[in-house]
């Protein structure tokens, strides 16, 4: 039962992502991305402080050091996405951001030497080609736009690693709240060192902003890190890799982009692969059974 409520809650955090794709697009008309990554880090750590205030108390040290651990890799992963977008298209940077879906089986087992589970690995690559249909524009030669945008795929994947890792012995609140407090404060330095610190306050990315906070960072990462003590690193990837299929569902309502058959043909395989991964028992137990 638990893995099911864990399987769920990481797809709900990839719908809150692929929602945030509009509102992310919407808060950049008016901040930088660095104020962007900042504002919602902190955004996010102050609503979850409000509402879970009270398991703040006695916070243990382990848990500040595997917090501010991870509040580290999570503003490298975002800040290597923003800076690669900015050599590159949006689609080779979504496309190569996603090959942390792989990275993260492979980091498992050289580090932690973890069993690689074949219809996971399987999954991963399906969930790779998925994405890649789903990026449509591969134009232009690599650049250093491509280099940065793998290396967020790998910070993305240790990420993942570590909330699993992390998870274990910590509590998922306390854990997420110390994450996105050293992750804001990381990004309060950087726009300081930048001369970014004066914020507009045109209402509309300011909501925008908010939103990004409360559900896309706030809701969507203690989710993740609450519902990884359930799932295995290498399955959340895959499911958390959805988030493309539905910012494309939340483009065609929203902003009514047309859908091709390519990104059409490219969010099934995506769909398949969660299902192998999810149905694998019963496969293996149905060759099982034909083979007697």
């Amino acid at each position: 039962m638990r893995k099911y409520i864990g399987e769920f809650g990481l797809i709900f955090v990839a719908i809150i992502w692929g929602s945030g794709f509009v509102a992310t697009a919407m808060t950049l008309k008016a901040y930088t991305p660095y104020q962007s990554m900042a504002g919602r880090f902190l955004v996010g750590a102050i609503f979850l402080a409000i509402i879970f205030h009270k398991q703040l108390k006695n916070i243990e040290r382990s848990t500040i050091v595997k917090g501010t651990i991870l509040g580290a890799i999570l503003y490298i992963a975002f800040a290597l996405q923003t800076v690669g977008l900015s050599f590159t298209t949006p689609s080779k940077n979504a496309f190569l951001t996603a090959v942390n879906v792989i990275a993260v089986p492979i980091i498992c087992y050289v580090l932690f030497k973890k069993r690689l589970d074949r219809f996971e690995v399987f999954g991963a690559f399906l969930t790779i080609i998925g994405i890649g249909l789903l990026s449509v524009d591969f134009s232009g030669a690599i650049n250093i736009g491509d280099v940065l945008s793998l290396l967020c795929a790998f910070a993305f994947a240790f990420h993942i690693i570590f909330t699993g890792k992390f998870v274990e012995t910590e509590k998922p609140v306390s854990l997420t709240i110390i994450q996105f407090s050293s992750a804001a404060l990381i990004g309060f330095i950087v726009i300081f060192i930048r001369s970014e610190m004066h914020f507009s306050a045109v209402l509309t990315p300011f909501f925008s902003l908010i939103y990004l906070g409360i559900f896309s960072t706030g809701i969507a990462f203690f989710l993740q890190t609450y519902a990884q003590q359930f799932v295995s690193e290498t399955k959340s990837a895959i499911i958390l890799s959805t988030e493309a299929v539905w910012g494309m569902f939340f483009s065609i309502i929203i902003i009514q982009e047309i859908v091709t058959l390519k990104m059409a043909i490219g969010a099934a395989i995506i769909i398949v692969a969660i299902l192998i991964t999810e149905l694998k028992q019963r496969i293996f137990t149905f060759r099982r059974t034909a083979l007697k």
